[in-house]
């Protein structure tokens, strides 16, 4: 998903990637702006980069409101720009969820593709297609 992107789409790429992952790795930057970017193109999310990421109880709490002060934010600038023109992490695939890397869930539909940033990518899937059942060691050696 690679064409134009607005002012206002930018603005809260940077946001969600400030308040999840500004701690992070670049690709854990860049694969948070994949996950928004897939949702924006899945027909189960708004389809608009700010409606995924102001979408109550997604993201970071006060995602949309909170100031963000940080030396971070040129980095945060260059990844959510990064992930506007289409630039995918490694392994990200059609992930649209993550969490924490280190916690467990019981579930058993969490299909997992990228750990990068402190940060576990997952496909949600019918249970008996889930391949990979656990994180994958992080990429960026930012989880251990």
């Amino acid at each position: 998903m690679g064409g134009r992107s607005s002012r206002n789409d930018l603005a809260c790429m940077e946001r969600a990637i400030f308040f999840e992952a500004n701690r992070s790795s670049r690709t854990g930057m860049v694969a948070v702006g994949n996950v928004v970017m897939n949702r924006v193109a899945s027909d189960d999310f708004p389809d608009t980069v700010c409606g995924v990421v102001g979408q109550k109880n997604q993201f970071a709490p006060g995602v949309m409101t909170r100031k963000m002060n940080s030396k971070a934010l040129p980095e945060v600038r260059e990844a959510a720009v990064a992930a506007l023109r289409g630039e995918r992490a490694p392994g990200i695939g059609r992930a649209r969820f993550f969490h924490t890397y280190g916690y467990r869930f019981p579930y058993d539909n969490m299909h997992y593709t990228l750990t990068a940033g402190g940060n576990a990518f997952y496909e949600k899937r019918k249970s008996h297609l889930v391949t990979q059942r656990v994180p994958l060691p992080p990429i960026d050696g930012i989880g251990r």
